[in-house]
């Protein structure tokens, strides 16, 4: 008689925290943002473009960043579910939302703003709020919070 012998496929979940060397800084201003945010490019920010996600805890104090995408010369695809993904299992309170355009335009694309009203709404579902969203170039940066359309 032969004897088969099963895995089991049970996966295991715990939350604890893990100490790590990302700074953690206290973000207040959209320049705090952008200049926190720009060292995750490196001298591909005129090349293509990226998206990232930078996280928050409840006193915007960061605790994490995600590169989400990485593009074309004209854009790039961004799927909402991974950054809510990087949200809860971050536990982030908030976020700031960031993209470069390679052409040096700082002016938001109406798909832009679409999509940062999109994620604005989804990431209330999870009690999660966008404090800025924005736009880099080589040397200068757009924030939707300080122009008013978030």
């Amino acid at each position: 008689m032969e004897t088969k012998t099963y895995k089991s496929n049970i996966s295991r979940f715990e939350i604890k925290a893990n100490k790590t060397d990302f700074p953690k800084v206290k973000i207040t201003t959209s320049k705090q943002s952008e200049e926190f945010i720009r060292q995750f490019y490196s001298d591909d920010i005129d090349i293509y473009e990226s998206f990232f996600l930078l996280l928050l805890n409840r006193a915007n104090i960061t605790t994490g960043y995600a590169k989400i995408s990485q593009g074309g010369i004209t854009g790039t695809v961004v799927d909402i579910k991974i950054i809510a993904k990087y949200m809860i299992d971050s536990l982030a309170s908030s976020c700031v939302l960031a993209h470069n355009h390679p052409s040096g335009n700082l002016q938001p694309s109406q798909s832009d703003i679409d999509f940062t009203r999109k994620t604005i709404q989804a990431l209330k579902y999870i009690d999660s709020t966008v404090i800025d969203s924005l736009i880099l170039t080589s040397d200068s940066y757009y924030s939707f919070s300080d122009n008013g359309i978030l």
